[in-house]
């Protein structure tokens, strides 16, 4: 059986940054305070954005290291030509977890990235 997960693009797959969705957030945060979450995709090269060409949406997860459910935290429909690939979010952890970005090229498919969030 085909699996989602295997149409996902990793970013070592990448051979410049165009397509990998980068995540800025700080390596630690305090349970129960908010941080920003920020994600970029086209960071170091620049992503197309036309019609043709461009980022429909941006998403990002939580997977909290309890081995609870991974948390839907937002999804960011974004419009060719203005919208610009990137977005930020207040986030809150009560522990570390684990993020994970998804972005959506209308030519190239999902690509996505993670990042390590500990939680003091």
């Amino acid at each position: 059986m085909a699996r989602f997960g295997d149409v996902v693009i990793a970013p070592e797959d990448e051979g410049k940054e165009k397509h990998v969705p980068q995540i800025h957030a700080p390596a630690s945060a305090k349970a129960g305070e908010p941080f920003d979450v920020t994600v970029i995709v086209g960071e170091e090269v620049a992503h197309p954005n036309t019609i043709e060409h461009h980022i429909k949406w941006i998403q990002l997860f939580a997977k909290p290291d309890s081995k609870r459910p991974t948390v839907h935290i937002g999804t960011f429909d974004l419009g060719p030509t203005f919208a610009v690939p990137r977005v930020t979010v207040p986030v809150i952890l009560e522990e570390s977890a684990t993020l994970y970005a998804l972005e959506y090229c209308n030519i190239h498919g999902v690509w996505d990235n993670s990042m390590q969030v500990t939680v003091e």
